[in-house]
């Protein structure tokens, strides 16, 4: 697997990375051996980085990471890069509530994390979203305590806008920014991209199949209880239709091209820099393998435009979150940031 550097101070991680949400109920129901086979799978295939939340499934995707690791062979699991978000705050009945990143609360998430994940450090720790009540230089130091103190070896940020960067990188440098990006989400390519290749900071893009919606393989009324699609404006009604004519038009150029629709899709992320690594959300094997050959699709300028053709720039009907869970995304505040 072809190796890349996050940014100019992060660590060096596979072109392709791992997310894991999906092992943890965000979907629907999954299978929990079906779940740690995968993870075993893309270890072995050589994907290095794991992303994680320690609110996925309530701390369950970070034991179902733990458990993993510590059955796979002693080489691979020392390979593994462990980015892990934290801050959001849930309820028992798996509800969501506010983001807390105060300089308390990091450590404490912190301790929780390396308990369930079984290990003594996370590589890249990082807030899951911008607490509007704290400000980002508080959040950052308190990471960079933990980094002096050898609990943490990288900070990460995640969903935040050019001038949060600025400031997040100001107090610590900061090895990444996770954010969507995908031929349908495409925001971050007018300020944000630009701030993070001006500072030296490396971008892990989720949503590169836009949760499975440009994968190829999803149909209408797909989702089921429990998941997240069911809500997501750019499952429901009209907007689904005109979502997945634009996945038809993307199919004839991947048919030509002798790939699947989900390696175009992954691949054009990928070919979009080299400070670009796609994390892929599979949750069994065969999606794994076929995100796999994603690595090996070289993309020449013919087939750059006709994708362009077949989903032009902002051509996706339906925001990527509800309405509720936009107004929580610095990243799609505009230039002006957080007073915060």
């Amino acid at each position: 697997m072809k190796q890349l550097q996050l940014g100019k101070t992060g660590p060096q991680s596979s072109a392709i990375g791992l997310g894991c949400m999906g092992m943890s109920g965000m979907y629907g129901p999954s299978d929990r051996a079906e779940s740690i086979a995968t993870i075993h799978a893309a270890l072995e295939a050589g994907i290095t980085l794991l992303d994680t939340g320690d609110f996925y499934g309530s701390g369950h995707n970070e034991i179902l990471i733990g458990e993993a690791l510590k059955s796979a062979p002693p080489s691979r699991r020392d390979s593994a890069i462990i980015s892990v978000k934290f801050g959001a705050m849930r309820d028992p009945a798996g509800g969501w509530s506010l983001y807390d990143a105060r300089p308390a609360a990091v450590k404490n998430f912190l301790a929780y994390s390396l308990q369930r994940l079984g290990v003594d450090h996370i590589d890249i720790y990082r807030p899951a979203r911008l607490d509007p009540n704290v400000p980002i230089e508080d959040t950052v130091g308190a990471i960079a305590d933990m980094i002096k103190a050898g609990y943490v070896r990288h900070v990460g940020l995640s969903e935040v806008g050019a001038t949060t960067i600025r400031r997040a990188a100001a107090v610590h440098p900061v090895a990444d920014l996770q954010i969507e990006y995908s031929l349908i989400s495409r925001g971050i390519e007018d300020e944000i991209l630009p701030t993070c290749r001006e500072l030296g900071i490396g971008v892990t893009a989720y949503g590169v199949l836009s949760r499975g919606l440009i994968s190829g393989h999803w149909s209408k009324d797909a989702a089921g209880k429990g998941d997240f699609r069911a809500m997501s404006p750019r499952f429901q009604g009209d907007n689904v239709d005109h979502n997945l004519a634009l996945v038809d038009a993307l199919r004839k150029v991947a048919d030509a091209k002798g790939v699947s629709v989900a390696q175009i899709a992954i691949a054009w992320v990928a070919a979009q820099g080299s400070d670009i690594v796609p994390l892929v959300g599979a949750r069994r094997r065969d999606r794994l393998a076929e995100a796999l050959g994603a690595v090996d699709v070289a993309l020449s300028a013919e087939d750059l435009a006709a994708i362009a053709q077949a989903v032009p720039h902002g051509a996706a009907a339906g925001e990527r979150y509800a309405a509720a869970q936009m107004a929580h995304l610095d990243s799609e505040q505009g230039s002006k940031g957080h007073a915060a």
